[in-house]
């Protein structure tokens, strides 16, 4: 028998390793149905009731004042030869509006951390290593996702759900959205979409009813290399989480390290994306 190392992400030395925890913590990494007919293109093709399934999910996330959801995910990486291994990770999101932001994390190979936004600091924790970072970001939830993205670096693909101009940010990237179909499968009923942007084919699960919101989301990186995909379920939704203070301080444990975030150098010729622009 052959013994393979895998590869879930590139390796870092020591002083990046909280960094790294808040990508873990944030990263969306990740087709279409066969049967499901190449939508339309435009704006105006769009279909109606489809695209105002899907905007009032994005209403409905964007105005929550506070919320907290579990979220069960998992993504492909793709090995020099082709082959492709999942990597899986829980996340228990709890946020409340304007600037406040927890999220806890447990990746598959055991490793646990933590994303700690206060209104005034991020806060990044990883436990195997007891190393953590912080980097002052007075502000809201909204400018913090943006700074993850815009300054740090990080891929943060659905960061968007999490910001208050998801609506407007969907008006601007959704090229199509077709209906699949009414799925009984879940705890209730849900409409199952068919989304494409210029860079990924998503398909979306919304609930029905007054709280439209996602169940399933699965990700088709169409621009990748091996076209990989990322999959998450949403689990346990509650739209008014008990969110205590403490919740969101961050108390470094005994023993722990204190690591400067890796912030990377922009060159001038590289304009950086336009408020809420979290991918």
């Amino acid at each position: 028998m052959v013994s393979r190392r895998w590869k879930p992400l590139r390796s870092i030395g020591k002083a990046a390793a909280a960094l790294t925890v808040a990508a873990a913590l944030l990263l969306w990494s990740g087709t279409a149905p066969a049967q499901v007919e190449a939508p339309a293109t435009t704006g105006e093709e769009l279909g109606r009731q489809e695209m105002e399934i899907l905007m009032n999910m994005a209403r409905f996330l964007g105005q929550a004042q506070r919320f907290s959801v579990s979220v069960r995910s998992g993504y492909e990486a793709i090995q020099e030869d082709g082959e492709r291994i999942e990597f899986g990770e829980k996340r228990r999101y709890l946020l409340q509006r304007p600037d406040r932001m927890r999220v806890d994390v447990e990746r598959s190979d055991g490793e646990q951390g933590m994303v700690l936004f206060d209104g005034k600091e991020i806060t990044a924790f990883k436990a195997g290593d007891n190393v953590y970072a912080t980097v002052e970001k007075p502000g809201t939830v909204d400018g913090a996702l943006v700074y993850l993205v815009r300054d740090l670096q990080l891929t943060v693909p659905l960061a968007r759900m999490f910001h208050t101009k998801l609506p407007q940010q969907f008006e601007q990237l959704i090229q199509s959205v077709e209906y699949v179909e009414t799925d009984a499968l879940f705890d209730v009923p849900v409409d199952h979409l068919a989304v494409r942007t210029a860079e990924v084919d998503c398909q979306i699960w919304l609930a029905q009813g007054e709280q439209p919101l996602p169940r399933r989301v699965v990700i088709t990186y169409r621009d990748v290399p091996g076209q990989p995909q990322f999959w998450a379920d949403f689990s346990n939704w509650n739209m008014a989480p008990e969110a205590p203070a403490d919740r969101f301080v961050f108390t470094p444990p005994a023993g722990g390290e204190k690591v400067p975030f890796i912030i990377p150098a922009r060159f001038p010729s590289q304009a950086p994306p336009e408020e809420g622009g979290a991918k």
